[in-house]
């Protein structure tokens, strides 16, 4: 194989390696270092480019993809700040536990610390956030190196979806030219077809990656399996908590636990298990945020027991009912990632959650008190006939998440944001039998990228894409609606506008004279011309009937449209609190 210069050779193979270990698609940002990189990916056959022009929102498209795949995306830029505009969603992978591949280019060594232009440090740029750096040794036509450079690239892809899955940082340098231009003075004897003569395995690789990755799933040892069934047979009154997880346990797995313990199953909407058809036969409830925690449920005694996957849960009162109930608690999580931020579980099990809760469901030979599951039962039934009798009243933020959760199509991807949209999704969403992959960024729970990610998700099948976002995420991510047309993406988005950080009024800072300048913040703002900007349909909705109609409309039909609807953000923070109080009273 001929190729022009030395950093056409190794951007091709770096690529090609990538492809191998079965990359698809990779997101690009225009820039000067990285031309090898880019026109690596843009020539190559199998590979579909995305090209954005802004590269906060680029990395937020690519953890969006690898969300709703499982894989990552890779990310290229140039050197510079354009590098530090990724650190974001790096950081939300590492939280979150998604796989991403960072490839930076860079300046060759001698010019980092010089005042160069557009030079920066690049080393470990994202310090602890990701799984495995390298800063790449310049590139040269010599087999040993190339060889290097074939296995780094398998090995940075394995370390994307390891045990401990989350972003990996390729720095790369390179030296001008840049552009894919003969060179023949590269190296002595230039870069001639013949550069790896005797040593074809660096030339072409190997059929499929030049490396393969066989990863393991943990399983507990007999004796770690045995405590655990011995907790649960041992208790009456037990709990599975389903926290947020991008890909964790399947709802078979669930379907034999809950069988097998007779244990409520709290479901987080993030959690893949509040929807889908295993809802009609396994006791999945969502209502815990309602009722968890107050005076209606203060004399039902503590759970004694409590099984929990996936990520701390979205519910604050879930939270703090473990925390207040103190129950031998094992927190399954196959990364060992000690992710129980009030510090009372009482066992950590770095386990496959599948493998852990069909192992237990196996053992167990007595489940729990039905008593204890008909009392959640009962609050369950309670919660969502007060939801219900409220969304025929004024409408709400939190009906509004109500309506979505219901309404939304069988398959389809839904996006939540973060501060109000998740909290509503997880208080009024109620489960249902249908097949929604629901997202949100709930690693570090930011609202920038909340749009670029949704839309990255949704590129990644033909499933009807939903978004939910509020007004301040959708300011944050106004670059992101770019991506609708150069990454051809449609959408249903639905825009909660109450002027400003309506979670604030959840906080005691209400209360305070600074409370609408510094912290409600309202803007002001019209987002109406985002529509002739960014090529969608931009409609406002008055009233829930309005709403649905426009959403069945809109997740029925092609292109993009926004739903604007404008909310006071204190009056839905009354009715929340109006619907709880109710709720008491009637359980």
């Amino acid at each position: 194989m001929s190729h022009p210069n030395v950093n056409t050779l190794w951007a091709e193979t770096l690529v090609e390696e990538l492809v191998a270990g079965g990359v698809e698609a990779v997101c690009v940002s225009p820039g000067s270092r990285s031309t090898p990189l880019t026109v690596a990916c843009a020539q190559h056959p199998d590979l579909r480019v995305y090209s954005h022009l802004d590269e906060r929102s680029s990395a937020f498209f690519a953890l969006g993809r690898a969300k709703r795949t499982g894989r990552p995306t890779p990310l290229v830029c140039t050197s510079g700040t354009a590098a530090a505009n990724f650190h974001p969603a790096v950081i939300e992978a590492s939280q979150s536990d998604v796989p991403m591949l960072v490839l930076t280019a860079d300046r060759p060594p001698e010019l980092t610390d010089s005042g160069a232009n557009q030079t920066i440090d690049q080393e470990k740029l994202y310090g602890d956030a990701v799984r495995w750096y390298r800063d790449m040794p310049e590139p040269e036509a010599e087999p040993r190196k190339v060889r290097m450079l074939r296995t780094t690239a398998a090995r940075a892809l394995s370390n994307t979806t390891g045990a401990d899955p989350g972003p990996v940082h390729l720095n790369c340098r390179f030296r001008k030219p840049l552009e894919p231009t003969p060179v023949p003075d590269d190296r002595p004897g230039g870069v001639p077809e013949n550069w790896a003569e005797g040593d074809r395995l660096a030339a072409e690789g190997r059929d499929g990656p030049f490396v393969r990755t066989a990863q393991g799933v943990g399983e507990l040892d007999d004796a770690a399996l045995s405590r655990v069934v011995s907790a649960v047979e041992a208790a009456d009154r037990g709990l599975v908590v389903a926290g947020p997880a991008d890909g964790g346990l399947g709802p078979e797995a669930l379907g034999a636990l809950a069988e097998a313990t007779g244990f409520p199953v709290l479901a987080d909407p993030l959690s893949s298990l509040r929807f889908g058809p295993h809802v009609d036969s396994i006791p999945v409830f969502g209502g815990y945020d309602a009722y968890l925690g107050t005076d209606a449920v203060g004399d039902w005694p503590d759970p004694e027991v409590v099984l929990r996957f996936g990520a701390s849960p979205t519910s604050k009162p879930l939270r703090h009912y473990l925390r207040d109930a103190d129950p031998r608690q094992f927190v399954v999580d196959p990364a060992g990632g000690w992710t129980e931020a009030t510090f009372t579980a009482s066992d950590l099990l770095v386990a496959d959650p599948d493998g852990t809760a069909e192992a237990v469901a196996e053992r167990v030979s007595e489940a729990g008190d039905p008593a204890w599951a008909d009392r959640f039962r009962r609050a369950e039934r309670a919660h969502w006939e007060e939801v219900g009798a409220a969304l025929d009243g004024d409408y709400w933020e939190g009906g509004a998440l109500a309506d979505v959760a219901r309404l939304a199509p069988d398959p389809a991807t839904l996006f939540v944001s973060n501060s109000m949209p998740v909290r509503d999704l997880d208080r009024f969403g109620r489960p249902r039998t249908a097949d929604l992959a629901v997202l949100g960024n709930r690693g570090a729970s930011g609202i920038d990228g909340i749009t670029s990610t949704a839309l990255g998700a949704g590129s990644a099948t033909d499933d009807p894409l939903v978004l939910v976002t509020g007004d301040l995420a959708y300011y944050h991510d106004m670059n992101g609606l770019l991506a609708l047309a150069r990454c051809d993406v449609d959408a249903t988005i639905v825009l909660v506008d109450n002027d400003g950080g309506g979670i604030f009024h959840m906080l005691p800072i209400e209360g305070h004279d600074t409370f609408e300048d510094q912290f409600r913040t309202p803007h002001g703002l019209d987002f109406e011309p985002t529509g002739d900007l960014y090529g969608l349909d931009f409609e406002r909705v008055a009233d829930r009937s309005a709403f649905v109609d426009a959403f069945e409309s809109s997740v029925g039909s092609d292109g993009t449209q926004v739903l604007s609807l404008g909310f006071d953000a204190e009056a839905s923070h009354e009715r929340r609190e109006r619907l709880q109080r109710r709720l008491a009273e009637s359980l």
